[in-house]
């Protein structure tokens, strides 16, 4: 498999799927949050959850960071 940047991809629905993805996640934190409901993820290959306290927590924390 490739490690080329993305970015540079010749087909232009590959090139717009990385922020499709961002707004996919995105939606699905706003979701977990509305259900009172987890998140669940796989990251370095372990499955978590994550709350929707803590997304609250995680949303709060960005919005205080932009300007």
């Amino acid at each position: 498999m490739s490690t080329k940047d993305i970015s540079n991809a010749k087909d232009p629905d590959l090139r717009a799927s990385l922020g499709a993805l961002r707004r996919a996640a995105q939606q699905a934190r706003k979701t977990a949050i509305q259900t009172e409901t987890n998140l669940v993820i796989v990251k370095d290959g372990r499955m978590q959850r994550i709350s929707a306290d803590e997304l609250r927590q995680q949303a709060n924390t960005e919005k205080t960071l932009k300007p």
